[in-house]
């Protein structure tokens, strides 16, 4: 596959999710880490999900989001500011699939298609998860030219396991506008 590399701000999406500690405000804690990143601004955020963990069934339950962000990054350079703010709170890699501070996923870029051993995009089983479709369906526009709103939609109606999802709250990300206001 080939990969473009972004020579202007690109729109990507993210995966957040976490299970260990104060789960709500470590997630606010990476959006905000990411938005102080010069090259990526946090545009919008979906509403907080609590669900049911998926492969390693023994860990509390999660609370996942996705954000879509704005960046200048290559999605290389994108991953390894993300894999930084995991460590910086606290994520450590014990278990496959197991209990985490915080997990943060690249799922895709605007226009990029890409295939390394450390990265594939879009996400590979991105649509195969209630835990980020349904997230991902609150902030990806449904004009997005890509397609990929339908194929979010189209996804989600055929997807088992939506019982192991519900609504936790709705995000608190400041929006652009708010911004604009004050």
């Amino acid at each position: 596959m080939n990969s473009l590399v972004p020579s202007e701000m690109s729109e990507a999406y993210i995966a957040l999710g976490a299970n260990l500690g104060d789960r709500e405000a470590t997630l606010m804690e990476a959006l905000e880490l990411l938005d102080l990143q010069p090259e990526i601004t946090v545009l919008r955020c979906s509403n907080l999900y609590e669900t049911e963990p998926v492969g390693y069934l023994d860990q509390p339950m999660f609370l996942n989001m996705t954000a879509a962000v704005a960046t200048t990054l290559e999605p290389h350079s994108f991953l390894a500011i993300m894999q930084q703010i995991e460590g910086r709170l606290g994520r450590v890699r014990h278990i496959l699939n197991g209990p985490r501070t915080v997990d943060l996923d690249l799922l895709w870029m605007e226009g990029i298609k890409l295939d390394t051993p450390d990265l594939i995009l879009p996400h590979p089983r991105m649509l195969e998860r209630a835990f980020v479709l349904m997230p991902l369906s609150d902030i990806v526009p449904e004009h997005e030219p890509s397609g990929l709103y339908t194929t979010v939609k189209t996804a989600i109606e055929r997807l088992d396991g939506k019982e192991g999802i519900q609504l936790w709250r709705t995000c608190n990300w400041r929006s652009v506008s708010a911004l604009s206001e004050s």
